[in-house]
């Protein structure tokens, strides 16, 4: 495409400050983060943040989260900063977690879908960073993709969605962490965590002492109630903590289904003799793992597979956020 950076090859602040200038008068930008790549805009811009709705057919109701690159550009948007909320920002950001404080009236209503709050995230990665920073205004970056449709870690797994909608797209390879961020928001003095991600809900406890985890399903986030992913295709989730189990379980519902695959752990990957398999990391790193998931998925789709069975994990640590993702893909879970 015309507009094109690739930033993991020819780091360029120069070429960063020019998609800045892009992002702050509005302009629309694919861009990667830590977590997955975003597609943002100027978020104090009413009509810019419209545009993002449109391209991503996004559901009014489904707020969008702002980036930021400092601690004085987070006290320009939202007010009333509790003690355990400075206590959050100031463990975890900038970093993979986004925190929902009760926002400035200098933040549309678009953003908020019409609430008192606005969910806030400063990223650890440089490039995203660097461009909240050059811009000099919060960006409204959400998941970059067709709302119901996988997040993308790769910028190729997504560009043709976009490129005919976007400014300017920026390549900065794989992310390093491959889903979400966690998303939290403190009621009563106690962090509740909307939706798990790589901070993990014991690293919450160690810092404030206490954490609720909340279902997939809760009246506090209106996107919780939406279906976040949908393939082209059935996927179905298996888990059994005896591994022989799960293996067994899933040659026994494969074994009738033409054109299927499986998404499993490098170390059952031989198991499942006689059928097209993707590993997706090794059962013991689920940092790898999570890094993984949604390219594999990806990668899966593009095969035009009949059925995917995807092998679980155990929800503890990031398991928990794994799992929350996988869910949220899973037509069927068994």
């Amino acid at each position: 495409m015309k507009n094109y950076f690739d930033a993991q090859n020819s780091y360029q602040e120069s070429k960063l400050e020019e998609i800045a200038t892009i992002l702050k008068k509005g302009g629309i930008v694919l861009f990667p983060t830590e977590t997955v790549y975003g597609i943002g805009t100027n978020g104090l811009d009413e009509n810019a943040v419209e545009k993002i709705y449109k391209i991503k057919k996004r559901n009014r109701k489904n707020p969008i989260s702002l980036l930021v690159s400092s601690m004085k550009m987070i006290e320009t948007i939202a007010q009333d900063i509790s003690p355990i909320e400075y206590k959050l920002i100031e463990n975890f950001f900038p970093g993979p977690f986004t925190i929902i404080l009760k926002r400035r009236n200098i933040v549309p209503n678009i953003v908020t879908a019409d609430s008192d709050s606005v969910g806030i995230r400063m990223p650890s990665s440089i490039i995203a960073h660097k461009l909240v920073e050059l811009s000099g205004v919060p960006i409204a970056a959400p998941s970059a993709n067709i709302s119901g449709k996988l997040s993308g870690t790769n910028l190729m797994d997504i560009l043709d969605e976009f490129s005919d909608s976007i400014d300017y797209a920026i390549d900065g390879g794989k992310c390093q962490i491959g889903m979400e961020s966690t998303v939290v928001k403190v009621i009563d003095n106690i962090p509740h965590i909307l939706r798990p991600g790589s901070i993990t809900p014991e690293q919450i406890k160690n810092v404030v002492g206490n954490v609720i985890l909340e279902d997939n399903k809760n009246d506090i986030l209106p996107s919780s109630n939406m279906k976040h992913y949908q393939l082209d295709c059935k996927v179905n989730l298996v888990y059994y903590e005896n591994n022989q189990k799960m293996i067994d379980k899933i040659m026994n519902l494969s074994q009738n289904c033409i054109n299927s695959i499986i998404l499993c752990c490098k170390e059952n990957e031989d198991f499942y003799f006689n059928r097209k398999v993707i590993a997706i990391a090794s059962k013991y790193d689920l940092d790898a793992y999570s890094k993984n998931l949604f390219s594999a998925l990806h990668k899966a789709s593009s095969l035009s597979p009949t059925m995917i069975f995807v092998e679980g994990v155990k929800k503890e640590g990031l398991g928990i956020a794994i799992m929350n993702r996988l869910e949220n893909v899973c037509d069927n879970i068994l």
